[in-house]
């Protein structure tokens, strides 16, 4: 059901601009469109975000604690396909670079969000694979 959760979010999200849609289970969320690594297709993706504390926003690929990584988190480790990400928050659109956190930095980032979202804790309580972060830094401002 994910999938087409968050197919359908996108549709409303884009055709308002972000009025609709920008915001789901108490979190805020944003646009995040790159190329299939495979596909070589743009591929537009609807996902909730948290604040580090630089104000970057972070995404978790936990998929509600399923075995696998999402789709859209490979796409996005991936610099080749993927140099550059296009994110949308409501009505502001920028070119950003997507970081997945790993080792200390991702540990101290996990600390931080899931004493915010402690939802969290219970899908890495469901999986054996660490949740991956990835956090966007506008590579124009």
């Amino acid at each position: 059901m994910i999938p087409w959760i968050t197919r359908a979010n996108v549709w409303v999200y884009r055709r308002s601009n972000g009025r609709l849609g920008a915001s789901g289970g108490g979190m805020s969320q944003i646009l995040v469109t790159m190329k299939g690594r495979k596909s070589g297709n743009e591929q537009t993706v609807c996902l909730p975000y948290w604040l580090d504390a630089d104000g970057r926003r972070v995404v978790v690929a936990s998929f509600a604690g399923a075995e696998k990584n999402p789709s859209w988190f490979h796409n996005l480790k991936d610099r080749t396909a993927n140099p550059t990400v296009t994110v949308q928050d409501r009505a502001d659109r920028f070119t950003a670079i997507a970081e997945a956190l790993e080792g200390e930095e991702r540990d101290e980032v996990w600390a931080k969000l899931t004493a915010d979202r402690p939802f969290y804790n219970d899908y890495q309580a469901r999986t054996t694979r660490t949740i991956p972060l990835v956090r966007f830094v506008p590579a124009d401002r």
